[in-house]
């Protein structure tokens, strides 16, 4: 399963096997100072915006770049829960990236924990 850690000024976002197949990628990574709002979305298909691009696109699986007039998010949700999304600042490697984590709350909190002054 994917889980979010803080590593010094980044947010790192690690993807299980599964995941990291279908995005080609083991990790994404932006910095803390992109943040500008942090949310979990009950409804997982909700956190998703555009139009689907490179990835894996199943019913209740959902992992890779989507392509909308905001930008480019990236996203790796499934159906059995929740999604934590991260809307990030212009200039970051996505607009938004949203995931499934084992307890987004917490996760969230601890996000908006380290989140600039700027962005709350």
């Amino acid at each position: 399963m994917t889980r979010v850690v803080v590593e010094g000024t980044e947010v790192v976002v690690r993807l299980g096997l599964r995941e990291a197949l279908a995005a080609r990628r083991r990790t994404v990574r932006v910095p803390v100072r992109a943040l500008r709002g942090i949310g979990v979305e009950t409804s997982w298909w909700r956190v998703l915006r555009g139009e689907a691009g490179p990835g894996r696109w199943l019913p209740g699986r959902c992992v890779g770049t989507r392509r909308g007039p905001d930008g480019t998010d990236f996203v790796a949700v499934r159906s059995d829960g929740p999604a934590l999304y991260m809307d990030l600042a212009a200039g970051a490697p996505f607009s938004r990236v949203a995931v499934s984590v084992p307890d987004p709350d917490a996760t969230g909190s601890a996000l908006r924990a380290v989140m600039p002054a700027e962005s709350s």
